[in-house]
Order: C-alpha cells, then sequence, then structure tokens
C-alpha cells in the first residue's frame, strides 16, 4: 500500500496484499475508502499505467541503443532522452499522489504538488526536437521502429489519462499545472516518436485515403 509523508511518497514492502479491498474499495491519501471504480480511480491508475508504457519505452530505447556496434553522434541525445522519460516517471508518480488526494478532505502534501517549470521543461525539448525533424508531410500513422511504435502507445493512453482527469474535476479540485503538465506530456510524446523514427533512418508512415476498389 502508498503511503504519503509530508516530503516523501513511499510504498512499504513489509506486506503487499492488505485484504482492504477485496470489496471493490480503496484506500486514498489521507484513509477515505472509494470504490474502485470511481473517476478518480481511473484518473491516477491510468497515470500509473502510463508510467508503466513510459518504462517499457525506456527498455526498448535501451536495446536499440546496445544493438548498434559503434557510438554515432545521436547516443548522447538519446540518453538525454532516456533521463528525461525517468524525470517524467517520477513526475506522474507526484501527479498521481495529487490526483489520489481529495482536497475536500485532505490537504496536499508537498509531495503531491508538482515542481515549477515541468511543463516549460517539456516544451523546451518539443521546440528543440522539432527543430531539428524534417517538416510533417500529412498526418502519421504510428509506427516504424519498436520504440517509436511503444512511444505512440505511450502518447495514447496520456491522452486517456488526460480525458480522465478533465472528467475527474469537473467533480473536484484539481491543479491547473496537473492538467496542462499531462497535456503537454502526450505533445512530448508524439514529438519524441517522430525523432526516434527519425534518428533510425525509419521513415514514417503517413496516412493516406484508400482508393475504392
Amino acid at each position: 500500500m502508498y503511503s504519503l509523508k509530508p516530503n516523501l511518497y513511499i510504498m512499504k514492502m513489509t506486506k503487499i496484499y492488505t485484504r482492504t479491498g477485496d470489496k471493490g474499495t480503496t484506500s486514498l491519501v489521507g484513509g477515505i475508502r472509494i470504490k474502485k471504480s470511481d473517476i478518480r480511480l481511473e484518473a491516477y491508475g491510468t497515470i500509473d499505467e502510463l508510467t508503466s508504457h513510459i518504462g517499457l519505452l525506456i527498455a526498448l530505447m535501451a536495446d536499440d541503443r546496445a544493438q548498434r556496434t559503434s557510438e554515432v553522434p545521436t547516443e548522447q541525445s538519446a540518453d538525454d532522452d532516456r533521463a528525461l522519460l525517468i524525470r517524467i516517471q517520477s513526475n506522474l508518480f507526484i501527479v498521481g499522489s495529487h490526483l489520489a488526494t481529495d482536497q475536500s478532505k485532505t490537504p496536499l502534501y508537498p509531495s503531491a504538488i508538482l515542481p515549477e517549470g515541468e511543463t516549460q521543461l517539456l516544451e523546451q525539448h518539443i521546440d528543440q526536437m522539432l527543430a531539428s525533424l524534417p517538416e510533417a508531410q500529412g498526418f502519421v500513422l504510428p509506427g516504424g521502429t519498436v520504440a517509436a511504435a511503444q512511444c505512440h502507445v505511450c502518447r495514447t493512453v496520456c491522452r486517456r489519462a488526460e480525458r480522465h482527469i478533465d472528467a475527474l474535476a469537473d467533480v473536484a479540485t484539481i491543479g491547473e499545472d496537473i492538467v496542462k503538465y499531462v497535456n503537454r506530456l502526450s505533445d512530448y510524446l508524439f514529438v519524441l516518436a517522430k525523432k526516434i523514427n527519425h534518428i533510425a533512418g525509419q521513415p514514417e508512415i503517413l496516412w493516406q485515403r484508400q482508393k475504392k476498389a
């Protein structure tokens, strides 16, 4: 189970199962119990899913590097991308904590508040990547390298998380910075997928209207 302290979000590993959720409820930050089908659970559960998908993306990007026979100028950039993705995972942990706090009943802990500047950091990386990529020639179909395809999976899961957060914001207090961060993250993942394919020399698949048979 998860436990929040003023400056630390930790997982207690002394016991994995508690049986407290066997009847379809779970605890929010502060101990409030709600149904597992609640929109709040959909929101931070999808953030958890996104974090896991990003973990797979990082692993696939590392595999891409390991398969290369020699260092190329793009390797440092790839290292930077993986480092940023790990940072994003950490930020998503904060986002999940924020969403798991019913602020009408429990105050936010400092560890549930996204640090300033994280959305702007994503925007900076988006701008840097776009500056080095060829101009888009049409609608891109997800695919290319395995890592790029997984990056698109991350993007779509991020969009789903954003929709759940938007629905939750209709009935609960959600920080505007949280909404902006998740929105910008999906943009970042789209451009990163393009960059991964570009570095690999993999042409992107563009959507084309199919001719009638």
